[in-house]
């Protein structure tokens, strides 16, 4: 019997796609400080599950996403222990831009799923476009201060909180047009996604203060 594609289904899907994005981008954030096994799952745990989890606390959302699910949390285990081994076979180059492009990946999926469990909460829109930033953009900021950097989201001056609010808006703006959540999802996942590596590719800078 096939399974029943619903929009819960969709919802945990792209969750599941979000967290991976970012758990590796965690990891190589980790990676490029040389930090030791253990070192390295807790910085892609936080990449992957921090910004849900401060989604789901000021939401009062509960159990939290990854105790809902506890099965990522084997999943992230063997995410990490693959790609420690794989990388440490193959040599691979850890560099910035190589861990801009899941972390671009994991932006917009996060901003997607944060805005539309917001709005299903009955949240007014603002606030659900800003559960959404916290969703995407939380865990790469406790990321960084782990790793003892200043947090890219703030210091690189490459749009990437402003992304994740104009796809939030998408969110909105599909769900008042009485979208199905699908195409909800879609459309804000990949304009936030999409920005952010127009950003990149074009090297767009926000002002800066001086």
């Amino acid at each position: 019997m096939p399974l029943a594609f619903t929009p819960s289904t969709l919802v945990l899907a792209v969750e599941i796609a979000a967290t991976a994005a970012f758990a590796l981008s965690g990891l190589m954030a980790g990676a490029r400080k040389r930090l030791d096994a253990v070192g390295l799952v807790v910085v892609a745990g936080l990449a992957a599950f921090g910004g849900g989890t401060l989604r789901d606390v000021l939401l009062d959302r509960r159990p939290f996403f990854w105790v809902e699910h506890a099965n990522w949390l084997w999943a992230l285990l063997v995410l990490c222990v693959g790609a420690m081994l794989f990388l440490r076979k193959r040599h691979l180059a850890l560099t910035e831009r190589a861990m801009q492009w899941p972390d671009a990946l994991g932006l917009g999926l996060f901003t997607a799923t944060g805005t539309q469990l917001a709005l299903s909460l009955g949240q007014p829109a603002l606030v659900a476009v800003l559960m959404g930033v916290i969703s995407a953009v939380c865990g790469g900021v406790l990321r960084d201060i782990v790793c003892n950097d200043i947090p890219s989201a703030f210091h690189d001056h490459r749009p990437y909180a402003v992304c994740a609010f104009v796809g939030g808006w998408a969110v909105v703006g599909a769900h008042a047009l009485a979208w199905p959540e699908s195409a909800a999802l879609l459309v804000g996942a990949g304009l936030t996604s999409g920005l952010r590596a127009l950003a990149l590719a074009r090297d767009f800078r926000l002002p800066v203060w001086r």
